[in-house]
């Protein structure tokens, strides 16, 4: 499962700080760096919070399509969690069967998937949507997926794909940055304004082309743009090349639960198109879907 996590691993240390040959009315200007996921988990003080449990579902997560097979020194500089920590959190779940390793190299086994399945079984969205994304995939002749919103990112929780549009595979339990994605600022945009601040103070804004946008203040007035027009259209701020539009799915209350979209090859889909040929059909499947939810 692909993970663009939302994390900065490129960190400093205290020995050696980022600012230090600049001169000191300067370092006042330096953004904070992004904390490491460890240092995210040491700062709950919760006495209930399970420090260990929260160290284990980390190390899950640090792999990817790109890093399937890792040694313990490289989750432990991906996450900053202590090698000792991330020793024994590999061990554990070797034993219970949903890691394996070759020498010092540690992977996922398929039993991890059943981590995942009572949600993806149990949701009325995601058993009623693969049927409905078929019909549009088949319609419209391009890939379209459904995701929800997890905190800064996007889970994608079903697809159908009628071609590879990325570099990368999407499948249900991959994960984008909600910021440049279509999916990812339809649910942005229904957020509260309290909702928007956190989620500002948290994601950390990085360019994956030269046409993403970074700015918080650009990416509100986005946003704006697509509460008023009810849909969002991106056009290669994820990946030179791709272009996708999406819409809101609402349940009975009328809250946005979840977003629908098309992702598509640049050359052969302009906005134009995005907006005149594949919009209706968005429309009319998240119309469907939402008339299924509680």
């Amino acid at each position: 499962m692909h993970n663009i996590s939302s994390h900065s691993f490129d960190q400093t240390t205290p020995e050696q700080p980022a600012h230090e040959a600049l001169p000191a009315n300067q370092i006042k200007d330096i953004p904070p760096r992004a904390l490491t996921i460890a240092e995210e988990i040491d700062q709950l003080t919760d006495p209930s919070f399970m420090t260990s449990l929260a160290r284990g579902l980390a190390v899950v997560k640090a792999f990817s399509d790109q890093r399937r097979a890792m040694t313990i020194a490289q989750i432990s500089h991906k996450t900053g969690i202590p090698r000792a920590a991330v020793r024994r959190c590999l061990y554990t779940l070797k034993q219970l069967g949903y890691a394996d390793s070759e020498a010092n190299n540690f992977f996922l086994t398929p039993k991890i998937l059943t981590l995942g399945y009572s949600y993806l079984s149990s949701t009325p969205l995601t058993i009623a949507a693969q049927p409905c994304l078929n019909q549009v995939s088949r319609m419209l002749n391009e890939s379209c997926s459904l995701a929800v919103l997890d905190d800064t990112e996007v889970l994608y929780v079903s697809r159908s794909a009628t071609s590879r549009v990325m570099s990368v595979s999407l499948n249900a339990g991959s994960r984008l940055p909600a910021y440049c994605t279509s999916l990812g600022r339809v649910m942005l945009a229904a957020m509260s304004e309290d909702e928007l601040q956190a989620y500002f103070a948290k994601v950390s804004l990085r360019a994956f082309t030269d046409r993403t946008l970074v700015s918080e203040e650009a990416l509100r007035e986005v946003l704006i743009g697509v509460r008023q027009n009810g849909y969002a259209v991106v056009e290669e701020e994820l990946e030179i090349g791709l272009s996708s539009i999406a819409v809101p799915v609402r349940g009975a209350s009328g809250a946005t639960v979840a977003a629908l979209n098309i992702g598509a090859q640049s050359a052969r889909v302009n906005r134009a198109k995005l907006e005149q040929n594949f919009l209706p059909a968005l429309l009319n499947a998240a119309s469907e879907l939402s008339v299924l939810l509680p």
